[in-house]
This record gives C-alpha cells, structure tokens and sequence, in this order.
C-alpha cells in the first residue's frame, strides 16, 4: 500500500512543475502514488498529503488558500528529492502561520515521510487481534488491574485516532486448542527453522503450536497485521508462552507483537517500525533512581555498578532476559527455559541482545496525541543469577530525573541507533505532540 500524494501547483503551471513532479514520480515510484495535479484552492480527493513539486513567491499572496488545506504538505523542490534552500522561508512563513509543512532534507528522508503516510493509509484497514478472557482477573491481579491497554476507553481512541480494530478472541480456547496439534505436526513445522534453542523437545514443541494456531487465524483474516495475548496474567490457559511464536510470524510476515496484549505498545510499534523499518522491541523500565521497588520486582540485590551519574541509568529487562527480540534484530540468540514463576514450567523465554551504542526509547501517551522519546546508549548487559533479570540491558539516558517526570508507562519500546529526527518527522504526519523524556 503505497501514499497517495496530491501534487499542487500555482498560477502558470510551467515546465518546471512539470520536470519536477517527473523526476519525484520516478524517484518515490516504490514508495508514493501521485494523483493528478490541481491547482492550489480546488477541492482535494482522498490522500494523506499535499505534495509540492515547485513553491513560488505567490505563495505569501495565497495564504488563505493554503489555510483550506487540512493535509500535511511535503515541500519536495530539488531534482535530490528534498527541499530548495531558496524555500526555506516560504516553508517557515507557512508553519509559522500553522500549516503542517514537511520540508525534507534527504531522499532517505523523503522515502520514510511517503512511508509513514503509507502506514498511515494502512492503518485505516488494519485490526489487531488479542488474545484475552477476564484481563486483570489472572495472576499478579493488584499489578494487572492497573492497565490503561485493556480500558474500552484505549480502544475507542485508538480507532478514533487510527482507525485501528481491535479484535478479541478467547486465549483459553485458543491454549487448548493449540494443545490439540500432534507433536508430529509441530516437528515437521520446526524442521524450516532450526534456531538456536536450549530447551527440552516438549517445550519447544508446545511454543511451535502456538505459531500454528495463531498463523491459522492470520490466514483467515488478512487485514490482521498486529497480535497480542495476555500472556502473564492469564497465563494458566497455555502450557507455554508465545515469544517464540513472536519471532517466527515477525520473520515471516513482519506481524507486529503485543507482550501481555498491550495494544498501547502495538500500536507504538507499528507505527515506528512499519515507518521506520529499525530494530524495535517492547522491554520494561527499572530506573536505577527507583530504588527498591524495582530491586524486588526483580528479585535482584543491586543495580549494576556504572562509572558514573547511577541517578541517569535504566536497567531494561522482561521476563527474565531484555524482552521478545527476533533473531533479525539481535546480536546474539537463544531460546531458554521460563524464568518468571507466573507462567507454566513448559514455557520458554528468549535471551537475546540488541547491538550496544546509542539507543532510542518510545512510547505513546495513553492520549495517543503525544509520543514521549528520549536517545541514549545501550553500555551493556547485566546478568543476577537466581533472579528475573538473568540477561538485562543497561541503559543510559541524558536526565533521568526528568524522565521519571514524564514517563507514560513501565512498558517502552527500545530501538536500536538514534531515531529522534526520524520518529519527529513521523509524529508531525500523524498530528503527534513529542515531548522529550
């Protein structure tokens, strides 16, 4: 699904227009579908963006018009694929005046605006199906019960603001069901994988037929493009846990995940990811700053020791190691035994890590119209024997004060490398306030 872009032009529509808008439909040929132009001031067809091949100085003359538009508007006027200098002030009068201009600076860049309007077109027809019964009723019941993700409130405005279905389907029915696959199945299964697995054939056969059962309703339903179960807190309906089944259907299909069915980080996910397209994963936040109460959470004596500014650290862990990483991300690989006593002993976890350097953390506002972020470094990992952080990574962030200020979630979503130019971009197509954390 490619964006569909309104080019507009002025007065005395010229070669010029015409030379440009060629080079950017050959340019952005995999990433945009442009309509036919129309003069600034007439009415505008479906599209997620105004499109600007050619800015002249009646633009100054034309605000009026340009106010009609309630579309974001790429300023896209070099042969390169980016903005002219010479329209750096036209581009700012018009922000300053409150419209919603993209003035792109690279091709590269330019490719991932088309791209997240893509994704913003995508979302429309997209669903998210969770697997749920009585959330909150499970284990842990005095943690779970707290979470905004499973609110009719969440999902309304997810719809409102996306236009993204969520679709709930029973996770006892879909345990047994699983439970049902003959071994033999599973085994014949797995043979096309062979990753690297440090657990027992009944565990991995029991993580292999939660692959099978979900891929069985992706099959049915192809605008299902984000999936979730609530995996902790009800997980006495399965005799294992899905994050194999996570990095499988990831590798597969690109399927977005939802760790606990968290359909906040979904749809943070998807948005970054499927605009961005960098290694992103959903961990827990355990700020050195916190104290005790993240030391017992995670049955951990200590934080790592750090050469400096402790109060600036994030110990990153879930579920034993730093969370669902599929091996296309990660440095280094393996599926291990459970850690967390909340699941079946059948169950599997995956200890894996992300490239260490500079990281980028994000999470949306539970408004959906505001996305706090914040860059940092990924220095390390740390290992506690006998606790739930057996492989956690070690974070540091420019102000960690600050950011417990301004977190929206103990959930965040993790990337690898530096994204806050990129993620802004995104954020300003979709309408997203950004507030560094």
């Amino acid at each position: 699904m490619k964006a569909r872009l309104q080019p507009l032009y002025f007065e005395g529509r010229d070669e010029e227009f015409d030379v440009q808008l060629g080079i950017l439909k050959e340019m952005l040929a995999d990433d945009a579908e442009f309509l036919a132009p129309l003069p600034l001031g007439a009415a505008v067809p479906e599209a997620e963006a105004i499109v600007f091949p050619q800015l002249l100085g009646e633009a100054y003359r034309r605000l009026d018009e340009f106010k009609q538009i309630d579309l974001p508007i790429l300023t896209v006027t070099s042969e390169f694929g980016t903005v002219l200098m010479w329209d750096w002030e036209i581009a700012s009068y018009l922000r300053e005046e409150g419209l919603n201009i993209i003035a792109p600076y690279s091709l590269e860049q330019t490719k991932k605006a088309c791209r997240a309007l893509s994704v913003k077109r995508e979302l429309q027809q997209t669903k998210f199906l969770v697997y749920q019964d009585n959330p909150g009723e499970g284990f842990q019941a005095s943690i779970f019960k707290r979470f905004y993700w499973w609110e009719d409130e969440c999902t309304q405005r997810m719809m409102e603001k996306f236009g993204v279905t969520i679709v709930k389907k029973s996770f006892k029915e879909m345990g047994a069901a699983a439970k049902l696959i003959p071994d033999a199945e599973a085994e014949a299964v797995w043979q096309a994988w062979r990753w690297d697995t440090a657990v027992s054939n009944s565990q991995l056969l029991s993580a292999v037929k939660i692959y099978m059962t979900v891929k069985q309703e992706l099959e049915k339903d192809p605008s299902i493009r984000g999936v979730g179960i609530n995996c902790l807190n009800e997980s006495h309906f399965s005799d294992t846990t899905p994050c194999l089944a996570w990095s499988m259907l990831y590798q597969e299909m690109g399927l977005i995940w939802g760790c606990e069915a968290d359909t906040m980080s979904m749809i943070t996910k998807y948005l970054l990811h499927k605009s961005l397209g960098m290694p992103i994963m959903m961990t827990n936040l355990y700020p050195f700053l916190m104290g005790q109460a993240a030391l017992k959470h995670e049955r951990i004596p200590n934080f790592p020791a750090v050469d400096a500014e402790p109060e600036n650290h994030i110990l990153a862990a879930h579920c034993g190691y730093l969370g669902v990483v599929p091996p296309a991300f990660a440095t280094e690989w393996t599926l291990r035994s459970k850690v967390l006593a909340i699941v079946d002993d059948n169950a599997t976890a995956i200890d894996a890590r992300l490239p260490e350097g500079g990281m980028t953390l994000a999470k949306l506002h539970p408004s959906l119209n505001k996305l706090t972020i914040t860059e940092g470094d990924l220095s390390g990992y740390a290992q506690f024997a006998n606790s739930d952080c057996l492989n956690g990574a070690v974070l540091k962030v420019p102000d960690g004060r600050h950011m417990l200020n301004t977190l929206s979630s103990h959930h965040y979503l993790l990337m690898a490398g530096h994204h806050l130019a990129d993620i802004q971009m995104v954020c300003q197509l979709f309408g997203i306030e950004i507030e560094q954390l």
